[in-house]
């Protein structure tokens, strides 16, 4: 399962990257997935968002096991 994520977030993270962010994976347990927000993203007041709209449903459209994305 963790590749899996890896692999779906490796797809968002272009987008990520060009606006000077980036997302690492922490955990992958029971259908939660854990990740930090790192560069720009850290410290944006829309990361939140990005994170539920955007990393959050992308990664349930590829991998419907996943429940919920939550940075830590």
């Amino acid at each position: 399962m963790k590749k899996k994520v890896e692999k779906a977030l490796d797809k968002v993270r272009p987008s990520l990257i060009a606006d000077g962010g980036n997302v690492e994976l922490v955990e992958v347990k029971d259908g939660v997935v854990k990740v930090k927000l790192t560069g720009a993203c850290r410290g944006c007041p829309m990361s939140q968002m990005t994170l539920k709209m955007g990393i959050e449903k992308f990664l349930k459209k590829e991998i419907p096991e996943i429940k919920e994305v939550i940075a830590v």
